[in-house]
């Protein structure tokens, strides 16, 4: 083997399409089939896939064909802001204080591991929600723990990995926290991590690079974009602080093969160039890595 060829694959790279909400579907997937793209994050919402709409299995069908047809492979993503509740970001989440509202986001779970299944693909994201105002965080965890409990029994039956993210802001933000929940639920099999390489630089302790290296036994989907210490904004790449070839030779390092998916969900107005852009700039990372 020449000394300039890594023994490990590169990683597999993605765009997600909440930051093509502009674009219809069918045209997001041509867009980034044509700019080389292996797959794509393909958020559950109304402009999309819609998870609430009638004949979800048929037009789930006819996504996953396309999907063949483009030769891209996809991740579920659950993040749609106003999927269950048109007033409140997010909302109900699986800590909602109300026992309907909680059941709502497990019922939307499950149902986004069926397409996943459906789709063949790769694992589904979630992630707990924002801890509401009065909750002690032991009920927090309680309501978490019990609301995800159908959904990983969906998950095993479905042989589909159920990838919770950390995210700032929420009761589950940091990888410390993905371990208390392993805890808690006694190791599930289709539990997995979502990894946001922007959240590691925005307050994780550890680099990005690092964290991708505690992760790996864990880790099912990576999300990737720029960001800064201590400010969840997800950024441009070159817009923040993140130092990327060591992260992606660490994703290459543990052989990660889910997809790496760039998360730029407010800035879908200029989707179609920040998809161009950024798999070159990533392609170009990787290549500093080697």
């Amino acid at each position: 083997m020449s000394p300039h060829t890594s023994p490990h694959p590169s990683p597999r790279f993605g765009y997600g399409t909440n930051g093509l909400t502009d674009l219809r579907l069918d045209d997001a997937l041509g867009l980034l089939a044509d700019l080389g793209y292996d797959g794509v994050g393909l958020t559950l919402d109304h402009m999309h896939l819609d998870p609430l709409a009638p004949e979800l299995a048929a037009r789930t069908h006819r996504v996953a064909h396309r999907l063949q047809q483009l030769g891209l492979t996809v991740t579920v993503e659950t993040g749609a802001r106003y999927v269950l509740d048109p007033r409140r970001k997010h909302g109900p989440s699986l800590l909602d204080p109300d026992p309907d509202g909680r059941a709502a986001r497990t019922r939307l779970l499950i149902t986004a591991v069926q397409v996943a299944a459906d789709l063949g693909a790769h694992a589904v994201h979630c992630f707990s929600g924002v801890t509401p105002p009065g909750t002690d965080p032991d009920t927090a965890w309680m309501r978490l723990e019990e609301s995800l409990h159908p959904v990983l029994d969906a998950a095993a039956t479905a042989h589909v990995a159920l990838a919770i993210e950390p995210e700032p802001g929420h009761l589950l933000a940091t990888l410390a926290d993905f371990h208390h929940l392993r805890r808690l639920l006694g190791g599930p099999e289709p539990l997995g991590l979502t990894l946001d390489i922007g959240h590691c630089q925005c307050l994780e302790p550890a680099p990005p690079a690092d964290c991708v290296r505690e992760a790996a036994p864990w880790l099912r989907h990576v999300q990737i974009e720029d960001m800064r210490r201590g400010v969840h904004e997800h950024l441009p790449f070159g817009d923040g602080e993140i130092d990327f070839p060591p992260v992606l030779d660490a994703l290459r390092a543990i052989g990660y093969q889910g997809l790496t998916v760039v998360e730029l969900p407010r800035h879908s107005h200029a989707g179609p160039d920040l998809a161009e852009r950024s798999l070159r700039f990533l392609r170009d990372a990787g290549g500093a890595a080697c």
